[in-house]
């Protein structure tokens, strides 16, 4: 898989403040790549490099294999989190401006507008004034402005701010929809379960510096503990608890089930999990045995930590 977006060695200073420190990035073509980190880390001052807004200081960025020139301004599709429409405006007369200013025809923006505005059912906001929306309602409209003009990369930054869970799935689905169409999506929340379900890449950034990035099943592999968690119904507690220590690490488990059994959390060390089983059915009846594959919001935690 080519790569859409590479950052190589960018370096962005304010004043005495780093805020990027020789970050490298790539992104693939046709992924969705979630951009991580607390605030303060430097995601914004990168998402804002890339659209070129600001200048970095040091380093290149290369979109789709060009060094990155004011023409590719219209390749890209940026969602800020802080929006940017005019209150006083009415929805039609700013979509059609702003889509105009991508390098859309008249008619080629109304086509789109079309074709958007009866996708999420919002025809009859074309005459309203955007003071006039709530703000689920205004961030749809931001939505439609940042995609209709078909760029091939598109940055989100809290896609999901204002949203309802309804309206949070359909724009889901919508993102979904247009990473299977083609376009690359770099995706930049707070919210570890939208990275869960949507990311196939991430990279986290931490005090101007990037911890982690890679494709996010490969960087939970690297994070997984070998922990099981178990639940076993047994009349014969003390026994089983003797026979489980001799070969793993235990402690106790928390996690939610209708049955009133002994929860535990096994580290396997070098044991295998049919080692685990081979014990625990000689004791009682085993209903419970996930393994524990830690999370984005884990990975998260564990790297900021150290």
């Amino acid at each position: 898989m080519s790569n859409i977006l590479e950052v190589h060695k960018v370096v962005k200073t304010y004043g005495n403040y780093t805020a990027l420190n020789e970050v490298s990035l790539t992104v693939p073509k046709g992924s969705i790549y979630g951009l991580l980190g607390p605030n303060g880390a430097g995601k914004t001052s990168l998402i804002r490099i890339i659209n070129q807004i600001t200048l970095p200081d040091n380093g290149t960025i290369l979109l789709d294999g060009e060094k990155l020139q004011p023409k590719h301004i219209q390749s890209i599709g940026y969602l800020p989190e802080e929006r940017g429409l005019y209150k006083s405006m009415k929805v039609g007369e700013q979509c059609l401006y702003l889509a105009q200013m991508k390098g859309l025809s008249k008619a080629e923006a109304k086509k789109q507008l079309e074709y958007w505005f009866d996708k999420l059912d919002i025809k009859g906001w074309w005459n309203k004034k955007i003071e006039e929306l709530s703000k689920g309602m205004a961030q749809k409209i931001q939505f439609v402005v940042t995609v209709l003009h078909q760029p091939k990369l598109l940055i989100f930054d809290e896609p999901f701010s204002g949203f309802d869970p309804v309206n949070a799935n359909l724009i889901k689905d919508e993102i979904l929809e247009l990473r299977d169409k083609g376009a690359t999506i770099i995706f930049s929340t707070h919210r570890m379960e939208s990275v869960e379900e949507l990311c196939d890449h991430i990279a986290l950034i931490h005090k101007s510096n990037k911890l982690i990035e890679g494709k996010l099943n490969d960087v939970k592999r690297e994070y997984r503990s070998n922990t099981f968690e178990i639940g076993i119904l047994t009349d014969n507690v003390e026994g089983l608890m003797y026979d489980l220590t001799q070969k793993f690490q235990v402690n106790p488990a928390h996690f939610k089930s209708l049955n009133n059994e002994l929860k535990l959390e096994i580290n396997l060390g070098t044991a295998t999990s049919n080692e685990l089983l081979h014990v625990l059915t000689q004791r009682g009846q085993v209903t419970h045995f996930v393994e524990k594959i830690p999370s984005v919001n884990d990975i998260f935690i564990q790297s900021v930590s150290q």
